[in-house]
């Protein structure tokens, strides 16, 4: 898929996770966006740059770790995640959170800015992450960091039939290398090539937990990487789908829901000066 295609499905198929996407996923990958914002050693008053910020999930916490005397700056390609996090942030009474509509490849925001640039869950989407861990760089400060949270391997997750299953019924080619950068030290060597020293790795198991078959769906299909492409199925494709589904991850049932295995990949790095 060629890359201004590739960010235009992201930006719409995202667009249509929002309303879905806290549902389906707040809770399940809280434990592991912790974990990251614990490597990021957040400190007061620093100025954070939050990439690919969704729904607000990390960028609240983000918020509360640098307090008001910090400056929290949320990007995103889709302006339903952006509207949608800026909703839930003016509701919580922030007003040192600031969100802007922008390209993580390309972003227009001037050199050595930010303390810290910090993406959970978002490289993976992108045509040329390695792009964006250059923007990364660009972005922060000298002596700042950058910290990135991806999914790990493909056979470490319980969760991944979810793409062949979608994708035998439409080609979607959403995210073909998904799992890349998580997989041996991918994530590691592009920080490196990056030019980001002092690197920090960290890869962990993190059990996922959904409570029954209807939120299980909800973040496959409707809060996740495949929306867009099951937009487009009829009634009883969608059945079909939500039974294939449930099927391929039934050995992960606890009676009343499901405990889904999941393996992720941190990295951190500085940059020098």
């Amino acid at each position: 898929m060629k890359p201004e295609l590739q960010r235009r499905v992201q930006r719409y198929g995202w667009d249509y996770s929002s309303p879905h996407y806290d549902a389906g996923w707040q809770h399940q990958l809280s434990p592991a966006q912790e974990r990251l914002l614990k490597k990021s050693n957040l400190q007061k008053g620093a100025k954070v740059l939050d990439i690919s910020c969704g729904t607000g999930l990390v960028t609240i916490p983000i918020a509360r770790a640098v307090g008001s005397e910090g400056e929290v700056v949320g990007i995103d390609l889709s302006e339903g995640m952006i509207q949608k996090a800026a909703e839930e942030t003016e509701k919580k009474g922030f007003s040192h959170i600031t969100f802007e509509h922008m390209d993580a490849e390309d972003l227009d925001l001037p050199d050595s800015l930010f303390d810290i640039a910090i993406n959970s869950l978002g490289l993976m989407y992108y045509p040329n992450p390695d792009n964006a861990i250059k923007e990364m760089y660009r972005v922060v400060k000298p002596g700042g960091r950058a910290t990135a949270l991806v999914w790990g391997r493909r056979s470490a997750c319980g969760w991944t039939e979810l793409f062949p299953i979608v994708d035998r019924r439409v080609e979607s080619d959403v995210c073909p290398l998904f799992f890349q950068l998580g997989t041996g030290e991918n994530l590691h060597k592009t920080f490196q090539k990056a030019g980001f020293e002092d690197l920090r790795s960290d890869r962990f198991d993190m059990t996922l937990h959904f409570d029954s078959d209807e939120q299980a769906i909800t973040a496959a299909f409707l809060g996740g990487a495949v929306a867009l492409a099951y937009r487009k199925f009829d009634e009883k494709t969608k059945n079909e789908v939500h039974a294939e589904y449930i099927e391929s991850i039934k050995s992960y049932s606890n009676g009343s829901g499901y405990e889904i295995p999941g393996e992720f990949v941190i990295v951190s790095g500085r940059k020098s000066g």
